[in-house]
């Protein structure tokens, strides 16, 4: 399954919509993702599963890097 993570640099700022970024990763589950990025220091705001035409919209866009958990 793929996630979209949404997520702060850095953990102890304050969430800003404009400093929001995003990432995208191949896991069995949400758990699985937030182990993969607990040592990253990011302040994760939302994991979202991909699926169907969502998913196809994401991978059409030139930000869609894929890392596996």
């Amino acid at each position: 399954m793929i996630y979209k993570v949404y997520y702060q640099e850095n953990i102890s700022e304050i969430p800003v919509r404009e400093n929001t970024k995003t990432l995208y990763l191949e896991a069995s589950s949400e758990r699985e993702v937030r182990h993969y990025l607990k040592d990253r220091n990011y302040n994760i705001e939302l994991v979202q599963l991909l699926e169907g035409n969502y998913l196809e919209y994401e991978q059409n866009s030139p930000n869609f890097r894929l890392e596996n958990a």
